[in-house]
């Protein structure tokens, strides 16, 4: 069963750094995009960054030049290097992939989600 488990989410300081990673297991042929979201409080999923196989990215204008999104092919694995972090980054970050368990088989993956807190 191909499942994605993120890590490395916690509580930091307004100005601090954390480094979210998102690692793809089970029997995976190739990944296509792969997406962090976040969902605040009371608020809905919004796309934070993305990146493709090819290694194109977008981010989502309030962390742009804060936030860099990166992934190793060899690992199936998707980061979120995210710095100066504000109290309004605080949410569950979630992953999202296009997995491709075979050739031509395509679908979509959310992760469990890990909780960001950035508090003094």
């Amino acid at each position: 069963q191909v499942q994605l488990v993120e890590s490395g989410g916690g509580l930091v300081q307004p100005g601090g750094s954390l480094r979210l990673s998102c690692k793809a297991s089970g029997s995976i042929f190739s990944i296509n995009t792969m997406r962090w979201y976040r969902q605040a409080p009371e608020k809905q999923r919004e796309l934070v960054a993305g990146i493709t196989s090819a290694g194109y990215t977008n981010y989502a204008d309030s962390v742009k030049g804060r936030f860099t999104v990166s992934r190793d092919d060899a690992k199936n694995t998707v980061y979120l290097q995210m710095n100066s972090l504000k109290p309004e980054d605080t949410a569950v970050y979630y992953c999202n992939a296009d997995l491709m368990p075979t050739r031509g088989v395509v679908f979509n993956s959310w992760g469990q989600g890990t909780q960001v807190t950035v508090s003094s």
